[in-house]
Formats: C-alpha cells, structure tokens, sequence
C-alpha cells in the first residue's frame, strides 16, 4: 500500500513538472488542486502532496490569501543560480576527469560532432534538451552521490528559467555544442584543470546571454527584475 502511494505522488509530481516545465500553466493564476487532479487523472491527495514537494524545491511559491503559483524568477535568482553551478558543476567535471567518464557521456561525443557537422538539420530544442542532459550526465560520472542530489532540485529550477523560445539564441545553442564537445575531450583525456575551467566559461556565457535577455527587456517590461521566464531555452 505504502509503495503504491509512493508511485501515485511520484507520478504526480512528475506530471505537474511535466505540465509547469511545458508551458501548460498559465503563472498569474492560482493552480487548482481539483483541476490539477482531474487533468491529470490522479487522486487530489497525491496532487497535493506533489504542489507541497515543489514548492519546496523551489518550483512553486505559496501566496498567503492567494493561492499557489509558478514561481517568477529574478535576474537575482538567475544570477545565484549560475554562482552555485560555477561551483558544482566546476568540480563535478573536475571529479568526471579524475575518475573517468560514464559508457553514457563518452555517447554524447558522437551527438555533438553530428550536430556540428549538419547544424541546421537539428532543432535548437533538441540540441538545447541534449546538452542539459549531457550536464546531468557530467554529475553522474563524478561518482559523488551527495553532489548529485544538491544539483537535481537546482536543474529543476534552472529548466523552470529556461523556457523562452521567442527570445532563443539559435546561434549561441549551437555555439555550445563546441563548448560541451571541448569539455567531454577535456573529461576524456584526464585533464580535470581544463574540464573545470571549460565548464564554467562555458557557464559565463550562458549567464551573460540570459542576464542580456533581462537588460533588453526592460526596455518593455514594467518589471524586468521579476520578468517571467515561461518560454526561454
């Protein structure tokens, strides 16, 4: 019975993710525990335990007297973001050099050399989706079980930024298929100083391009520190 339910909030948790990272929740609007529940075709208990689980990990944000909406990110919130990916993810590729790349990330090598042979034959979606799990992929070869679950509920947050197709820079996606490649070269041969410092330069670039996404917008925007984020990638 209790891995049943287990299963039943697992489900919906994924399934509101799914819905929230998709676009499929308007954010100025409460979400409905019974709407969330029908739509998705599961209990109202595992809905709510799921809206409660995502506000905790930063997803969702409870408004006294208003309800529970998709949390707006900040140019403060992004730029926090990017300091503790510095930081993680610096030593994860230091750490993957060090104790050897996973069967799973030395298969992305062959992606990106495809991707850069023939850009313009692959989605930016797509090649935007594969490089966000090659920066999974990257935590699981440093092996450290610790650092991993601090950096799942901040990916999560990160991908909830990252969902502005109007605002998509084609050419700095595939500009970072190079990037990902150097730093899956850099893995493989050992080299941890350089795997380290390829990921956070390549790190720098993707604050630079989002925090301009923010400057340019406040030429429109009544509130560019609090801009919603729902569509970029």
């Amino acid at each position: 019975m209790a891995v049943a339910l287990q299963l039943e909030r697992d489900r919906a948790y994924q399934g509101l993710l799914n819905l929230i990272i998709g676009g499929g929740v308007d954010p100025d609007t409460p979400l409905s525990e019974r709407k969330l529940a029908v739509s998705l075709e599961i209990g109202r208990t595992p809905v709510r335990e799921a809206l409660r689980d995502l506000a905790r990990d930063g997803i969702l944000e409870v408004r006294p007297a208003r309800g529970t909406f998709v949390r707006h990110l900040t140019i403060e919130d992004v730029q926090e973001i990017y300091e503790v990916r510095h930081s993680l993810e610096g030593t994860a590729a230091f750490l993957a050099a060090e104790r050897g790349p996973t069967l799973k990330l030395k298969a992305y090598g062959p992606k990106f050399r495809a991707m850069m042979d023939d850009p313009r034959a692959h989605d930016p979606a797509e090649i935007y989706e594969t490089g966000a799990e090659f920066h999974l992929e990257v935590f699981r070869s440093a092996r450290n079980r610790q650092m991993l679950k601090i950096y799942e509920p901040l990916r999560l947050r990160f991908r909830l930024a990252l969902r502005l197709p109007r605002y998509f820079d084609h050419d700095r996606v595939r500009e970072s298929v190079q990037e990902h490649l150097s730093i899956l070269e850099a893995i493989e041969r050992s080299d941890g100083q350089a795997a380290q410092r390829l990921i956070c330069g390549h790190l720098s670039k993707g604050l630079e391009v989002r925090a301009q996404i923010f400057r340019s917008l406040a030429e429109y925007a009544p509130d560019a520190r609090a801009f919603d984020w729902e569509h970029e990638i």
